[in-house]
């Protein structure tokens, strides 16, 4: 069984309060700043600490569009579905 040897990034201190400061290299490489949240999990023994899920508008962007804005021109949305509702329940 290979074993995985870990790299010490940084090293925070506690406060009395059980504050801890997060080191900028961390806060960098997990993408973080203030306000973030962060989440704190145990794997098997080992705490690991995550950014938390929460998404931004860029974030959403990017999945929905990987490949860029869609081109064309924009779509009124209104019209679409007032124009889809003509056409599902119109009658003859």
């Amino acid at each position: 069984m290979a074993s995985t040897k870990a790299n010490l990034m940084a090293r925070s201190k506690i406060t009395a309060q059980g504050q801890i400061s997060v080191p900028a290299d961390v806060r960098k490489k997990l993408g973080v700043g203030p306000g973030a949240s962060l989440e704190w999990l145990d794997e098997g023994g080992k705490i690991m600490v995550r950014r938390a899920a929460g998404r931004t508008f860029d974030d959403l962007h990017k999945a929905a569009f990987p490949d860029g804005p869609p081109s064309g021109p924009p779509v009124d949305v209104k019209k679409a579905i007032a124009k889809r509702m003509r056409e599902r329940y119109a009658r003859d």
